[in-house]
């Protein structure tokens, strides 16, 4: 099975600052903030859906979202 986690910051952060001040930069004046996210993308043997959605909550929590600054989502693909 595939699974994507998606993490972006829960506001508008330096980074997406930085994107933002770019576009305006070159001419995208109508761009009123970015968010920048990462997508980690997994291919998981097995079958058993909610062990491996509970697994992934635990190991994105404990290794790669930090929740005080930002949000994910978790995708299951069979």
């Amino acid at each position: 099975m595939k699974a994507v986690i998606t993490i972006t910051p829960k506001s508008d952060n330096i980074q997406g600052g930085e994107m933002r001040r770019a576009a305006h930069h070159l001419g995208m004046a109508c761009v009123e903030s970015v968010r920048c996210a990462r997508r980690i993308e997994l291919e998981i043997s097995g079958s058993n859906l909610e062990k491996t959605r509970a697994k992934l909550e635990e190991v994105t929590r404990q290794l790669w979202v930090n929740p005080e600054i930002e949000e994910y989502t978790i995708e299951l693909n069979p």
